[in-house]
């Protein structure tokens, strides 16, 4: 019973996960997070290399990648104006996390069901 009880207390509670979540929980953020790890990126150009994505649901996951601080958006004054979307330092902190997730789904992916 005493083993049980310090089992439990050396688990980790996970208490920011949630966080975590809300912020990954927008369809498609993750593969906007892989296209911008590869550098500042106009609209179009990030529309073109990730093709999969509708125009209007890379708007949405842009602004909500930008609110919860992970995406920066620049405005240029051009004519026409420019707007180009890099990785703030939290984003690319956040790199680290989404390798590490990568290895996880290779070792155990649907592949790997066994």
């Amino acid at each position: 019973m005493e083993s049980d009880r310090e089992e439990l207390q050396e688990t980790p509670a996970f208490n920011h996960i949630c966080s975590v979540l809300q912020i990954l929980g927008a369809k498609w953020a993750f593969l906007v997070i892989a296209q911008l790890a590869q550098g500042p990126k106009r609209f179009n150009q990030l529309h073109r290399d990730a093709a999969i994505i509708k125009t209007q649901s890379l708007t949405d996951v842009l602004r909500h990648l930008e609110g919860s601080g992970i995406v920066r958006r620049e405005v240029f004054p051009t004519v026409p104006v420019s707007v180009e979307y890099s990785l703030t330092d939290k984003g690319l902190d956040f790199l680290d996390s989404l390798k590490e997730m990568e290895k996880w789904a290779e070792k155990w992916g649907v592949e790997q069901s066994s």
